[in-house]
């Protein structure tokens, strides 16, 4: 995988242990489908595949461009701007 500029002198926040969902989605009572992880705030959102896309939506008000995925064994980033995964280990 390729790396993205973006990537170029972020710190890569650690995932919090346990992440008990997404916020927003549990407070409006629904599900997620997957979770990620802003890398600039550490904004905890469900995925484009997830019914409220909270991850995309916090990325389109903030323009924090970094996410990764909270998944135990995934160490994948992505960027929004370029549309590109990046391998974070």
């Amino acid at each position: 995988m390729p790396r993205c500029e973006h990537f170029d002198g972020t710190p890569l926040a650690e995932v919090p242990d346990p992440v008990p969902g997404c916020p927003e989605c549990l407070a409006l009572g629904d599900s997620w489908v997957h979770l990620r992880m802003c890398l600039k705030c550490g904004h905890v959102g469900c995925c484009d595949d997830s019914k409220n896309q909270h991850a995309r939506r916090h990325f389109e008000v903030e323009d924090h461009v970094l996410i990764r995925s909270v998944e135990p064994g995934e160490t994948w980033g992505y960027c929004y701007v370029h549309d590109q995964y990046t391998r974070l280990t």
